[in-house]
């Protein structure tokens, strides 16, 4: 798929929306947010998203897709559904989750199901590709090998470096986004106020308060 398609797409079920005053996960603002909890009520499009990514790796003898938590597990399911279509081998979709600690754990019997096998790492936003890091070491930790990170959306500029080293990093729409510190936002110097509907403005003005 075109990153022409994939815009066009994301704009149809209202995905990208510009012109307003964001606040991101990891603090900074910007004028434009791609929201992926508008995408996927729409398992269609979802699953078609998904086999993109699938396509990407179908040489790659996937044993499992793994994600964390908690959008990257409908990412996971899909992904590894395609790659169990394409290759007419099993493919697991497994996550991971936050340990409280600032990491991710696989556990739940994940881990023993995925221990020592090639496993492809999904995510649905890379802006630092934090997350994405965590659970490739978390993988890498019960001796898989990490064939790759397959991402929606890679809005940062994030590189295979920036997620611990993987030996592919592939994703469908790259677009950087510009965002800037809270003390540098042209935004907040206009007074422009903050969207409390996407995003983490709410939480942000409940912190002002």
């Amino acid at each position: 798929m075109k990153e022409q398609e994939i815009q066009k797409i994301l704009e149809d079920v209202g995905a990208i929306t510009a012109n307003s005053h964001f606040v991101f996960t990891h603090g900074n603002h910007s004028a434009v947010y791609i929201s992926k909890d508008a995408l996927y009520p729409h398992t269609k499009i979802t699953s078609q998203l998904c086999k993109a990514i699938a396509e990407q790796f179908a040489k790659d003898r996937v044993d499992a897709v793994i994600a964390p938590v908690i959008g990257g597990v409908i990412l996971s399911q899909w992904v590894a559904h395609h790659l169990t279509e394409i290759t007419g081998r099993e493919v697991f979709g497994v996550y991971a989750e936050k340990d409280g600690a600032g990491g991710f754990v696989i556990k739940r019997g994940y881990d023993k199901l995925i221990a020592g096998k090639n496993v492809l790492v999904v995510e649905d936003m890379l802006t630092t590709g934090a997350s994405a890091k965590k659970v490739v070491e978390a993988a890498r930790a019960l001796g898989c090998k990490v064939v790759g990170l397959g991402a929606l959306f890679n809005r940062n500029e994030t590189t295979a470096k920036d997620v611990a080293n993987v030996p592919r990093l592939f994703a469908l729409y790259n677009k950087k986004l510009e965002d800037w510190p809270e003390a540098d936002c042209p935004l907040c110097k206009k007074g422009v106020p903050i969207n409390t509907d996407l995003g983490k403005g709410r939480e942000y003005l409940a912190r002002k308060r």
